[in-house]
């Protein structure tokens, strides 16, 4: 099955910028679509949360404004990550203002999303859905979804413990329809390795956090440049569901790595976002990143390996 019309008619790339606590801002998701990348951001990055009426019509206004003076330009349209777990008491607030601005595309995560997904095609937009497992791929398609993410081994942020080979060709034994793969994708080789593999799309995060317009501390930036796939840790401490963190930054907050046990239950709403700026996410892919350009530069790199990658093909 063809992606939607769209993504396919409005991408310079098969890529979704992955929606990244505390990193994803409107400047980072607007500068992805102007170049072609689905920008996206979590409903949670905004505090208070009247504020995210704000942000939404900030993305819409200028990307709408930018379209229509770069009419030859691929503009991809943007995405709001929607945390669908009970815990998240926000989810109706955050959904009620995603319905006013009719936000093209929006990501789920973390539970059901039948409901959101009846809302969301009301107007017309679409939804992905995250999974790291092959039972939830199933349920999500139940619920009605646009797309799957496969969220493998490796992903920075709350991550999978599978293998992607094994889970994207499992789920394709089911699924036909979109597949977007997360997992260690830093470079158009591997953009162009996930759609050989059967996925549609390449989701990326780490990589993205290592560009100029990613409002993150410079030390970040750096810890990723300096990183390799040894500095990573994986751990269900902190909301009780795995995810990949950088060694150096949870050392350097001052916590015991050897000593993190498991958190007895699942806790999406974040809270208090203090807690959480010196607790770095990164994926395995860190090892491959070796520079801080901009939005611009990255898309245009990752653009010419991935040619170079299909033009690999040519024994085949």
């Amino acid at each position: 099955m063809p992606l939607p019309k769209l993504l396919k008619d409005n991408l310079s790339l098969p890529v979704i910028c992955a929606p990244m606590f505390l990193v994803s801002t409107p400047k980072l998701v607007i500068e992805n679509c102007k170049n072609g990348i689905v920008g996206s951001f979590p409903a949670l990055n905004i505090r208070p949360q009247e504020k995210l009426d704000e942000w939404l019509s900030g993305i819409s206004n200028e990307l709408s404004q930018y379209k229509h003076a770069n009419p030859e330009k691929k503009v991809a349209p943007f995405a709001v990550n929607q945390v669908v777990h009970p815990s998240n008491s926000r989810l109706q607030a955050d959904q009620d203002l995603i319905r006013k601005h009719k936000v093209p595309m929006v990501i789920t995560s973390q539970g059901n999303p039948t409901d959101i997904v009846k809302d969301v095609h009301s107007w017309g937009g679409i939804v992905f859905h995250d999974v790291i497992k092959t039972q939830h791929a199933k349920k999500a398609i139940a619920a009605g979804v646009d797309g799957i993410i496969v969220v493998g081994a490796g992903a920075g942020g709350h991550g999978g413990h599978h293998n992607p080979f094994a889970l994207v060709r499992e789920i394709r034994e089911f699924w036909d329809g979109p597949l977007a793969l997360a997992g260690a994708i830093n470079d158009g080789q591997g953009i162009r390795a996930a759609e050989v593999l059967g996925a549609d799309m390449a989701y990326m995060g780490t990589r993205f956090i290592a560009t100029q317009e990613a409002q993150t501390p410079n030390e970040y930036k750096e810890m990723l440049v300096q990183s390799t796939i040894d500095d990573i840790v994986f751990s269900d401490h902190f909301t009780g569901v795995h995810a990949n963190y950088l060694r150096a930054s949870l050392e350097q907050a001052g916590i015991d790595v050897a000593a993190l046990t498991s958190k007895d239950h699942v806790d999406m709403d974040l809270g208090n976002t203090n807690s959480w700026k010196d607790i770095w996410s990164a994926g395995h892919g860190v090892g491959g990143i070796h520079s801080i350009p901009n939005i611009e530069e990255l898309a245009t790199q990752l653009i010419n390996e991935y040619k170079t990658a299909c033009q690999l093909e040519s024994f085949c």
